[in-house]
């Protein structure tokens, strides 16, 4: 949502009330988005760099939240219609208690609805987004697993073998005594019998490892920890704001700025399309849009007719080759 400033500037009105025109230009785009069949939306209403700016404009960008906010609380009905819910992403901590309970409401009012999602970046940076995730990463992988002996460790075979054995010739010396040409029971016997009843759930330990080794073994499945290789894009993609949610299909900036500035870096990928508007973005309304929609739904479904074709020739192969 860019150029509510120069659009006020230019329209020689106050800035505050060039951000409310931009909130009004973004309930058009609502609709029509949720009409369209777009489960998802995602805006970027506030950046972090953006308290760098006047106190004035700061705050009246906080109270003009709070306002919009208020109304949203107040006449839902779109958000209701379409069963849109809001989220919030950002730095909360940033903000200030009062406008965080009104963020708050605005999350419960909506947390039934299933339907549809409006992601407000606020206040926000994908540099931003990015460490956190990693840092929360980070502090996942340093808590120890709940790790529990494993039953069928090499070890713990040897022992169940070991003591099967010991079984088996303890019944082999027992049979021999009892035969005729036997005249008793043996040393030999007594030993190993008792050996292998005293304890007959509880296998006798592998003589191989010493106690220090055995030591060494507990502490490390007490100490055992996630292994860092396992570290995967989407283990961080379980950790980012947007966790759960579909990819970055379309990404549209107006006001003829040719750059992201730190919007949604992590989510955009190879089949991401980006547009950049020469539009205001008060300015931007459904003859703006609409052309980028109907394109980006024909660019869509033809990739998906391809992904279609390519998995019907790779099971057409296999069903040639088997036979």
């Amino acid at each position: 949502m860019d150029g509510n400033r120069r659009f006020a500037k230019s329209h020689g009105i106050e800035t505050v009330e060039g951000h409310s025109l931009g909130f009004e230009a973004l309930a058009r785009v609502l609709e029509v988005c949720y009409k369209s069949g777009v489960k998802v939306v995602t805006v970027y209403a506030f950046s972090i760099e953006n308290f760098k700016r006047s106190k004035y404009e700061v705050d009246g960008l906080m109270d003009m939240a709070k306002f919009k906010l208020a109304q949203l609380l107040q006449h839902g009905d779109l958000l209701d219609r379409y069963g849109v819910a809001i989220r919030v992403l950002g730095q909360r901590e940033l903000l200030k208690p009062d406008l965080l309970g009104d963020i708050d409401r605005a999350i419960k009012m909506t947390s039934r609805n299933g339907d549809a999602i409006l992601n407000v970046c606020f206040p926000y940076t994908s540099h931003d987004e990015i460490t956190t995730a990693i840092k929360s990463t980070v502090t996942d992988y340093s808590k120890p697993l709940l790790v529990q002996p494993r039953p069928f460790s090499e070890s713990h075979i040897k022992q169940i073998i070991r003591s099967r054995h010991l079984s088996v010739a303890a019944s082999r010396i027992r049979d021999r005594s009892r035969s005729p040409s036997s005249g008793g029971t043996s040393d030999v016997e007594d030993s190993t019998s008792s050996s292998t009843t005293l304890h007959p759930e509880s296998p006798p330990e592998d003589p191989t490892l010493s106690e220090k080794d055995r030591n060494v073994s507990d502490d490390a499945l007490r100490n055992a920890y996630p292994d860092p290789e396992s570290i995967t894009p989407d283990v961080l993609n379980d950790h980012m704001y947007t966790a759960g949610m579909p990819p970055l299909d379309l990404l549209i900036r107006t006001s003829g700025v040719e750059r992201l500035s730190d919007f949604m870096l992590w989510q955009c990928h190879e089949n991401t399309k980006i547009v950049f508007l020469k539009c205001l973005w008060p300015e931007f309304d459904l003859w703006q849009f609409l052309p980028v929609l109907v394109e980006w739904q024909w660019r869509r479904k033809n990739v998906e007719e391809q992904r279609r074709l390519r998995r019907s020739t790779a099971a057409r192969t296999t069903r040639i080759k088997s036979s």
